[in-house]
């Protein structure tokens, strides 16, 4: 082996070492009878462009049509929520561009299903940061302690809030979660 060689075995193994273990991750795909409704209002709309044509009236629409549909139906599921720990220590939380260090969360909590509505509705702090769909009916709350931002917490939609509270902020998922198992 060169020196060359070793220098970069050496590069790629410190690169591997300060490289971000992810702890959670999860993609929010749209439900599947979207997938189902899509395919049939294509279908519907390709008939009605091709009756009483000629093929090429079925076969184009039909194409354009079940490309639209897939490329909105992947955009509406290109939320991720990851969770990931830096070779120091500190926790993430990433979703899109937005990222979230552990050591600033002062306390946490999971909403379930059932108190999502009031979470979202009249009582939503417009400064806070909010990651939710429709499809997804239970979330995280993360009340902020950083004198430096003006968000005073992060709502994020999650398909299951005690794997993201585990993941993101051990300490405190026991006490966050308590009343979670209460509400079933």
């Amino acid at each position: 082996m060169t020196n060359h060689d070793e220098a970069q075995a050496e590069t790629t193994n410190t690169a591997a070492a300060k490289a971000a273990t992810v702890l959670y991750r999860e993609r929010q795909w749209v439900p599947i009878y979207w997938w189902v409704l899509a395919a049939f209002v294509v279908a519907l709309l390709t008939a009605q462009m091709g009756a009483n044509r000629s093929l090429w009236w079925t076969y184009i629409p039909g194409f354009v049509f079940a490309f639209l549909a897939v490329w909105i139906l992947l955009s509406l599921s290109s939320t991720r929520i990851t969770v990931e720990e830096d070779p120091d220590g500190t926790r993430w939380l990433l979703t899109g561009q937005a990222q979230l260090p552990h050591d600033v969360v002062s306390r946490s909590l999971a909403v379930p299903a059932n108190a999502k509505r009031n979470a979202m509705g009249r009582q939503l702090d417009p400064a806070a940061f909010v990651v939710s769909h429709g499809w997804i009916p239970e979330m995280v709350m993360l009340v902020l302690d950083d004198p430096e931002d003006p968000t005073p917490y992060w709502l994020v939609g999650s398909k299951n809030p005690e794997k993201l509270l585990g993941a993101f902020l051990p300490d405190q998922v026991d006490a966050a979660t308590a009343h979670f198992h209460d509400e079933d």
